[in-house]
């Protein structure tokens, strides 16, 4: 077994134009203060990473591990998160997420999937030149607005979109290969992998690459009213990289699971900072330990009523009274005796 790196701290939900959370020496010392051991770093920014640079030139991805370094921390995962859900997109959605490309791609699907394919091209050189071994990112979606059966889905859509999908990842999954990092899917509403069915939807469509592995976060299974973790006993072994991050589901006569359409306070499923949601961690922290996991244990701060910045202190602590330090002996081993083939058959009765 192997104890959970952390605590880590994903920078995305933090960066901002003030102080310190505009370069990447502020929030690396704002983080280290509060006791981080790892960031967790979105790809978009220039301020904190020029990500093009980081897979051309070595000596650059360097110099980003020594900044990190010199606050006593590491970066644990680069995220693409806004770029991979640019990989597919469905008409309905063009529009709203034209936001997450350059504007000189605007109006343009096809341009700005071809962005974000180098864009995951490019992470994947660069986790390498920056000794990582996981990446962080969305699958995008062709068939979320389909979810409902209602209407009747055609016959064969759903084989249509994932194989879809899965062509449009295979070559990135290849460039993630070549360079030994894995790709960890945020499994997600409004991703076409939103549970355990449709990732093995898009694991079987893409041949069961060795690459397509999973960031496993809680917070979105309780919001499903999925079996966060069982999860944990199905998928384990692809289980690379994992956001510490809660929720709450609370129920009523007027709304479920969908929402009514409602703001986050005002759902019966919302995001809450870490410890004050419904989250069972100790349980997933045991788990993960019991399966061996290696990677980061990284905070993400979402919540529609506590600050970002108590968020953060308190989300380092409650990742530090979780993480186990894994035994390395047997409790029992004390009452163990010394045994060879001739006890074993005596003990046996043979």
């Amino acid at each position: 077994m192997t104890t959970i790196q952390g605590p880590a701290v994903f920078l995305a939900q933090f960066i901002s134009d003030e102080v310190p959370f505009n370069s990447l020496d502020g929030i690396c010392k704002w983080a280290s203060d509060l006791g981080f051991k790892g960031i967790q770093m979105p790809t978009l920014d220039p301020r904190f990473i020029d990500l093009q640079k980081a897979a051309e030139s070595k000596t650059y991805a360097d110099e980003l591990t020594g900044i990190v370094a010199s606050y006593g921390m590491q970066i644990t995962e680069l995220s693409t998160h806004l770029q991979g859900q640019l990989v597919a997109v469905h008409p309905a959605y063009d529009t709203m997420f034209d936001a997450f490309a350059p504007s000189n791609v605007h109006g343009n699907p096809k341009a700005r999937q071809e962005w974000a394919v180098q864009q995951l091209k490019y992470a994947a050189k660069a986790s390498f030149n920056l000794g990582l071994t996981a990446h962080a990112t969305f699958s995008g979606s062709l068939l979320w607005q389909y979810f409902h059966p209602w209407p009747q889905r055609p016959e064969g859509l759903l084989e249509e979109g994932f194989a879809e999908l899965a062509k449009r990842w295979m070559p990135i999954l290849n460039e993630f290969d070549k360079y030994d990092v894995d790709v960890c899917y945020e499994i997600h509403p409004g991703e076409d992998l939103f549970d355990g069915e449709t990732y093995e939807m898009f694991l079987k469509a893409v041949n069961n690459h060795q690459r397509a592995c999973i960031l496993y976060d809680p917070s979105h299974f309780v919001l499903q009213q999925l079996d966060y973790i069982q999860y944990i006993d199905f998928y384990h072994e692809r289980i690379k990289a994992f956001h510490v991050k809660d929720a709450e589901f609370n129920p009523t006569g007027k709304q479920g699971t969908f929402g009514g359409y409602q703001n986050w306070i005002n759902r019966a499923g919302r995001y809450r900072s870490p410890g004050d949601g419904q989250v069972d961690f100790k349980t997933i922290f045991s788990k993960l330990a019991q399966y061996d996991y290696k990677g980061w244990a990284v905070m993400e701060w979402e919540c529609c009523l506590k600050n970002q910045e108590d968020g953060a202190k308190e989300g380092a602590e409650l990742i530090r009274n979780n993480i186990i330090k894994v035994t390395d002996k047997a409790f029992d081993d004390f009452a163990k005796v010394k045994t060879n083939q001739v006890l074993n058959r005596k003990n046996l009765g043979i």
